[in-house]
């Protein structure tokens, strides 16, 4: 257990460090607005095409190991709307509770593969993470157009939310200069490596800015559904499917990393363009943060063992 202590507390002790950076507003504002489009345009998108170009991807089960996650996926997505067809909740509440079950934090995601399964890990969950985006975008998307009824949820606006996203054009571009086996020029590869560095610690501090402790106010039916669905379902779900296509433990592993992470941030942005009930996700979005420290550990814990 104390090796995943030490991977885990580091990656929470960043978010913690870049809440208490929210509420002393230092250095301000406006520097982490800035500070999180550079982690996601530009540091996140060089740790991808370096992990992915310069990995060592033979004999991995690449295919079963993608599919297990997708199914995973629509599995959640499918015990959402049997449950939302007895619960009859709102449109835009039930929008958030699907946000908040299907959406991971792919900075928490990369950095606690990051810690516990090395580069190998981090290459398989950036390959993972190329699948899972666009296809949670689809489905984020098509529940506000069915269940919100919003306008601006069209499929041209769908299709550009997926070919406009710099961490999947990242994966590509990696993933394409792996498989044709081209070698960087050394130049290019150790920039990669240099801006790569600051990527994960960086995306750690803007998650922790993004918490808003105030809008847990109370224990929410909604909120409470979202949270268990994405923390305690998905995993038990995403071990079981593993299990079933008898992948090995490191593909597992990384599966089940992915379904225990809290939902994205952006989520709530999602939500206030779409017509989703923003007030619900920014509660999603915190209470999963907090909750996912102890369920991670159990989880990690557990597989461990």
């Amino acid at each position: 257990m104390e090796h995943i202590f030490t991977a885990l507390i580091p990656v929470f002790l960043l978010i913690l460090i870049g809440y208490f950076f929210k509420r002393i507003k230092f250095p301000s504002n406006d520097f982490w607005s800035n500070a999180d489009k550079l982690t996601y345009y530009v540091l996140m998108p060089s740790l991808l095409v370096y992990k992915l170009a310069t990995a060592n991807l033979d004999n991995i089960e690449g295919l079963d190991f993608v599919i297990v996650g997708l199914l995973g996926i629509f599995a959640v997505l499918f015990i959402s709307i049997l449950i939302n067809m007895k619960a009859k909740t709102s449109g835009a509440s039930f929008s958030s509770v699907v946000q908040g079950a299907v959406r991971f934090n792919t900075y928490v995601f990369l950095a606690l593969i990051a810690a516990m399964l090395g580069d190998t890990g981090l290459a398989l969950a950036a390959l993972l993470i190329t699948f899972a985006i666009p296809l949670i975008n689809v489905i984020c998307i098509t529940i506000f157009a069915i269940y919100v009824n919003d306008k601006k949820a069209t499929f041209t606006g769908m299709i550009k939310s997926i070919i406009t996203n710099p961490l999947i054009v990242a994966c590509i571009i990696g993933g394409t200069i792996n498989y044709v086996d081209i070698d960087m020029p050394i130049i290019v590869e150790s920039v990669l490596k240099i801006m790569s560095a600051s990527a994960l610690p960086m995306g750690l501090l803007s998650v922790g800015f993004s918490l808003d402790l105030s809008s847990i106010k109370e224990a929410k039916f909604d909120l409470l559904v979202s949270s268990i669905l994405k923390l305690v379902v998905m995993p038990l779900v995403m071990f079981f499917i593993a299990k079933a296509f008898t992948l090995d433990n490191l593909l597992l592993s990384i599966l089940v990393i992915f379904a225990s992470m809290p939902t994205a941030a952006s989520s709530f942005i999602l939500a206030r363009q779409l017509g989703g009930d923003t007030k619900l996700m920014a509660s999603i979005i915190t209470l999963q943060t907090i909750l996912s420290i102890f369920s991670i550990s159990v989880i990690l814990g557990y597989l461990s063992n």
